[in-house]
């Protein structure tokens, strides 16, 4: 999985809904890179993005979906097996 990506699973695992700016800065991405992998999770069904405005401003939240959060823990659980493994237990 992408690092940008694992990212912004990981952090809307433990954060119930980001803001764009949250989750940039807990990254340290850009912008562009930030929306282009926010997006692909949201095409897979991972992230549901909402979009308002406060004010004039656009504000976009970040919310991990069901289906997002059960990929999170599948992939978590392979990575668990995958250090018994390597540790040979």
């Amino acid at each position: 999985m992408d690092r940008v990506r694992l990212g912004i699973i990981s952090a809307l695992a433990v954060n119930e809904e980001l803001s764009f700016v949250v989750l940039r800065e807990l990254l340290g991405v850009t912008d562009g890179n930030l929306s282009v992998h926010a997006r692909k999770l949201e095409d897979a069904g991972y992230v549901v993005i909402q979009k308002q405005f406060e004010g004039r401003k656009p504000k976009s939240n970040y919310r991990l979906t069901v289906i997002g959060r059960k990929a999170f823990e599948q992939y978590l659980d392979e990575m668990e097996q995958m250090i018994r493994e390597v540790r040979g237990g």
